[in-house]
């Protein structure tokens, strides 16, 4: 044999083992195994610290169980996280950062309503797609200026339908409420004011209360005093279980029901004499340990209430939002293709534009015509029971 042609022979075998070792056959393109990165705008401090930790520990963990899956082939997902410090100026420059990052996909944002508010023109200005975690509508309303933005948290209009199905249901017509003064909060006032015209629920006061407000005893006593049969508390988690305390401390006898942006811990700890009995309209994955797992999505729920209890030592009903979010993005990339290791950022915001998906929070569906993903079908009716949230019934 010619020594060219026993050359010719040993790169060839060489080549052949290289297609081998690697998994791919000769005119396939490599498995992609680029990174793909996902960058969090949290409330890591300041007052809405409490809700980011809970974002930041069901990121991990979902990404975590994504890459561990092997769902995404041989691609895994990094998290970028930045703490906002819960000031919307702050936010705002995180997403500039992450918006000139190249390798990064997409953003999710925390709980604050102000923060993906003030950052709406400039994400669609970046044209990065972002998945905000903040209930406010005004997060991706109007949707002609949001294009890029879109949200999973419980809508106002839903929860106070099921609010007011709740109120008729059992027979109280006098009603007052204390709600968040913020965007979401005048929003929520507003929803139920629409729904309550509807049906013989009167609205008798309303009190709003700062997020910042640790003393919320002056409303409360002024909504008291007018003799409600129920007190709406439309805050987050931290004023409500203090409204409920205060309330009953002012021996109000009447019933307390909390929106959907005042659930928090599943357990509910000092505050549980108070808030006993008391009824929240939120996503049934708060109490899936209740609930038989009938469908593989249920069943889906249950091990997520169960893994995030195992490495966590507790539940909080919202980490389902920042687990789905992860979700709709990774399978926003495996569908958008490409090359390995391009990023295109106008296909996934597309692809999350048309999303589906069974989540751990319940049914979501995006349209172009709505970013707001999660079905009115995902809220039901929880009591609280034993110091801690039950399925009502």
């Amino acid at each position: 044999m010619s020594p060219i042609r026993s050359a010719s022979i040993a790169v060839l075998a060489s080549a052949v083992l290289a297609t081998t070792l690697t998994g791919c056959g000769i005119g396939e393109e490599p498995q992609d195994t680029s990174p793909i990165v996902i960058a969090a705008d949290l409330e890591l401090s300041g007052a809405s610290a409490p809700i980011g930790k809970v974002y930041q520990r069901a990121l991990e963990l979902k990404k975590d169980e994504l890459n561990a899956s092997g769902a995404l082939g041989g691609r895994k997902i990094e998290l970028r996280i930045k703490d906002n410090r819960s000031d919307a100026a702050e936010s705002l420059r995180n997403i500039n950062d992450f918006s000139g990052d190249s390798q990064v996909s997409a953003v999710i944002m925390g709980g604050c309503n102000e923060c993906a508010v003030g950052a709406a023109r400039t994400i669609n200005d970046k044209r990065i797609p972002t998945i905000a975690l903040a209930a406010a509508g005004a997060v991706t309303e109007p949707v002609d200026q949001r294009r890029y933005v879109f949200k999973l948290a419980p809508n106002a209009v839903d929860s106070a339908a099921a609010l007011t199905t709740e109120l008729t249901r059992r027979g109280i017509r006098k009603v007052a409420v204390l709600h968040s003064a913020d965007g979401y909060g005048q929003e929520g006032l507003t929803a139920l004011r629409r729904e309550f015209d509807k049906t013989t629920v009167r609205l008798v006061a309303a009190e709003s209360v700062r997020p910042t407000d640790t003393e919320v005893s002056t409303q409360i006593d002024e909504l008291t005093d007018r003799k409600p049969q129920a007190l709406i508390l439309w805050t987050p988690p931290e004023q409500a279980t203090l409204a409920a305390t205060t309330a009953r401390q002012d021996k109000f006898d009447g019933s307390l029901f909390f929106d959907a942006s005042a659930a928090g811990d599943l357990f509910l700890g000092p505050s549980a004499r108070s808030t006993e009995q008391a009824t929240l309209i939120f996503t049934q994955t708060m109490v899936i340990d209740d609930v038989i797992a009938t469908t593989p999505a249920k069943a889906a729920r249950r091990q997520w209430f169960q893994d995030y209890t195992a490495r966590w030592g507790g539940y909080n009903g919202f980490s389902s939002f920042a687990a789905d979010a992860i979700q709709l993005i990774a399978d926003a990339e495996q569908r958008a293709g490409g090359k390995a290791g391009e990023i295109n950022r106008d296909a996934l915001r597309d692809l999350l534009e048309t999303a589906q998906l069974d989540g751990l929070s319940g049914p979501i569906r995006m349209t172009p015509d709505n970013h707001s993903g999660l079905m009115p079908q995902a809220l039901t009716t929880l009591v609280a029971r034993g110091g801690r949230w039950r399925l009502a019934g």
